[in-house]
């Protein structure tokens, strides 16, 4: 890093990932800085700097006694010991900026050498006080999942013949005859305790009412009027208890019928198809119900408006995950058991990390939300809407201009017919969205309408 780069850093100020010091006496409370960074995302410490920003730097002998404090603090005031690394800019006549650069940890959680773990809060640090935030942090790093949770249910709330239906189907084995073979079983399944509990996995799969032990691990739905919240108006409401699997049917069942549905060039007496296919939830529904943190006691949600659907899950994406990231089918597990139970069909399931990218890959227009300072992961799915177009209504996307023209760059040769079907619009829809293209000169056909091929003019970013 030169100078420059270091002007560059400092002026962006301090966050969660950098911090400001004149300079640094304290062994203890350096310490527990250098604790927070590994226990958060790593960061640095910039020692020489004024709140402000300016480059005040240390002088020479202020700079050894620094980098000294630096490496006590590393492996004498931590525990696990950390290996932060230091570099020195010089900033003036004889002046000196450390910058210590700690990493994020491998093995965290980290505490301080008297037994405190700190994490970052904005530019400050704090300190872990309460048993979820502790447990939350062992989840981050592997070390513990929300699924392997004793509950106070004893294996006589265990559904018999919910659990014997999937023995036989699935381990083509029959329901044990006595306690003790039952409980021996449930444990080499991970799904009771030594102690003779069913954890939070078995209760949520395997019990007839979960809500009766855990009431919070509810789906609520309602159906909204126009495109907003209101505080008392709605069209449909449900809430969804009970076993994991009911919990998804009824769910679904919730969404597919409050949406449109389009004959999509069929006949008068044919059965309208759903504006959006019905795998499209199917993948958002199942990506909600087992990788939602169970750590946060809060019920999934879902919104239904005109013009957008939203499912609304407990828990950020965990460790370094981003939206990004869950597009290209990158994933993290955060609860181990739900998801081996759910690969063996509790669920429909199509393999790890591909559910996001397929409902994409279906159903282009799906945004997500990752709000870390909420502890909420939200899927918004855009939805066709009725629009009144003269004397007909016909049910045009929110993005249908932008969807046609990307599809139509990919594939020049595609029919009408052909987009209808993926946008899940009439032909005639299809038909008034491409005249008005062509109009706005965005699009037009080259040669004959068998034998031609569309011609994407502009798109809009």
């Amino acid at each position: 890093m030169k100078r420059n780069d270091l002007l560059e850093m400092v002026a962006l100020g301090e966050d969660s990932r950098r911090q400001f010091k004149v300079d640094v006496t304290n062994a203890d409370s350096l310490a527990a800085d250098m604790v927070a960074f590994s226990n958060s995302n790593g960061g640095t410490l910039f020692i020489g700097v004024t709140d402000d920003g300016a480059l005040k730097g240390l002088d020479p002998a202020d700079v050894r006694r620094v980098n000294q404090l630096i490496g006590n603090a590393a492996t004498q005031h931590t525990r696990s010991p950390i290996s932060p690394t230091t570099q020195n800019i010089k900033v003036g006549s004889g002046r000196v900026v450390v910058v210590l650069t700690v990493p994020e940890g491998l093995d965290k959680p980290y505490f301080d050498r008297n037994g405190v773990i700190w994490v970052k809060a904005g530019s400050d640090r704090r300190r872990i006080q309460s048993k979820e935030e502790l447990r939350r942090l062992f989840q981050m790093t592997d070390q513990f999942h929300a699924d392997e949770l004793p509950t106070k249910a004893g294996i006589d709330k265990l559904d018999k013949l919910r659990f014997r239906d999937f023995l036989r189907n699935v381990h083509k084995q029959e329901f044990p005859d006595s306690r003790k073979d039952l409980m021996r079983l449930l444990q080499n399944m991970n799904l009771a305790t030594e102690d003779g509990h069913l954890n939070l996995a078995a209760v949520l799969m395997f019990v007839e009412r979960p809500e009766w032990i855990k009431p919070q691990f509810v789906v609520k739905a309602i159906r909204y009027p126009g495109k907003s919240i209101h505080v008392s108006e709605y069209m449909d409401t449900e809430d969804f208890s009970g076993p994991l699997r009911k919990v998804f049917d009824d769910s679904l069942g919730f969404i597919m019928r409050n949406l449109h549905k389009v004959q999509a060039g069929r006949g008068v007496n044919a059965p309208g198809v759903p504006e959006i296919s019905e795998s499209v939830f199917e993948e958002l529904l199942v990506n909600a119900l087992v990788h939602r943190d169970y750590l946060v006691s809060a019920p999934i949600r879902i919104f239904v408006f005109d013009d957008r659907i939203e499912i609304i899950s407990p828990g950020h994406l965990p460790n370094n995950l981003t939206v990004e990231k869950i597009r290209r089918g990158n994933s993290i597990i955060r609860n181990p058991i739900l998801v081996s139970y759910v690969a063996k069909g509790l669920l429909p399931y199509h393999g790890l990390g591909s559910g996001i990218k397929r409902a994409l890959e279906q159903w282009p227009q799906i945004d997500f939300t990752d709000d870390r300072e909420g502890c909420l992961f939200t899927a918004t799915v855009y939805r066709t809407i009725a629009v009144s177009s003269g004397e007909s209504s016909v049910k045009v996307s929110v993005k249908t201009e932008e969807q046609i023209l990307g599809r139509l760059s990919e594939n020049a040769q595609m029919t009408i017919p052909d987009l209808a079907r993926i946008l899940g619009l009439s032909t005639r829809a299809v038909e008034k969205q491409i005249a008005k293209l062509k109009k706005d000169g965005r699009l037009r056909r080259v040669g004959s309408r068998k034998a031609g091929k569309w011609e994407v003019l502009g798109v809009e970013e």
